[in-house]
């Protein structure tokens, strides 16, 4: 179970959520029935965040049990270049974090985690706010009761159901907040438009690099002309203390 209650949400997120369901579409090369996104991000000491992304779809294919494909399996599966496919997953993440800056914009609480589903012709996006950097949610438990909630996938492996035996509670009471609406746009495809995205994501980095350097040396001449107008003026006043000394 869960406390759930509406998200407040800004044009600016809305955008990010087309965003993000462009790329996952892109990412998919085949046709597909549902989609299902896990992402994280845990704020460290130092201002250091880490945290982790994995999603899975459901292939559109007309045998009685569909197995859900890991993204991380397409690009071996379809003989897909892996770097540049990975490259486009990293860009989709850096997508999701940014959400989380919308979150402190509108001064809202923080999620931990966060799940996409598209099905149905809806998309869904779940927020979470449990602790997930304490020992006992480590990644690969945090996986095991995530396939199994979502996909109904895992249990069968003794370690598997010792770790849902022991941390999944399906009544549990948990904090969850809830945006949905439907398709923003059609299926596509096609990973080949997302090399112009790529470029131009590489393209915005190096502007903000570029601008924050400047900004940088701006401060810098700023502070050399402080410091040098601060010179001058001591040697004024050593130079006027002088003159009364001589006088």
């Amino acid at each position: 179970m869960a406390n759930e209650i509406m998200l407040r949400t800004t044009k600016n997120m809305k955008d990010k959520y087309e965003k993000i369901q462009s790329y996952l579409f892109e990412l998919i090369p085949e046709k597909w029935d549902e989609i299902y996104l896990y992402a994280s991000v845990i704020d460290r000491a130092g201002d250091v965040q880490t945290g982790e992304m994995f999603f899975y779809y459901i292939p559109k294919i007309k045998i009685l049990k569909k197995k859900p494909v890991n993204v991380y399996e397409v690009p071996k599966k379809f003989n897909i270049n892996e770097d540049e496919y990975l490259k486009i997953v990293d860009v989709l993440y850096n997508h999701i974090k940014d959400l989380r800056q919308d979150f402190i914009d509108t001064e809202q609480d923080l999620w931990t985690y966060l799940t996409i589903s598209i099905a149905h012709n809806r998309f869904k996006v779940e927020y979470f706010y449990d602790d997930i950097s304490q020992e006992q949610y480590a990644s690969y438990v945090r996986h095991v009761i995530w396939r199994y909630k979502y996909l109904h996938l895992g249990g069968e492996l003794k370690e598997e159901r010792k770790i849902l035996d022991k941390y999944y509670d399906p009544n549990k009471e948990e904090k969850r907040e809830v945006y949905q609406t439907g398709l923003y746009l059609k299926t596509s495809n096609n990973l080949v438009g997302f090399d112009r995205e790529i470029e131009a994501e590489k393209t915005r980095q190096l502007e903000l690099e570029q601008r924050a350097a400047e900004i940088e040396e701006r401060k810098m001449q700023k502070r050399e002309l402080k410091a040098k107008k601060q010179e001058e003026k001591r040697l004024k006043e050593e130079k006027n203390n002088r003159n009364q000394i001589l006088n």
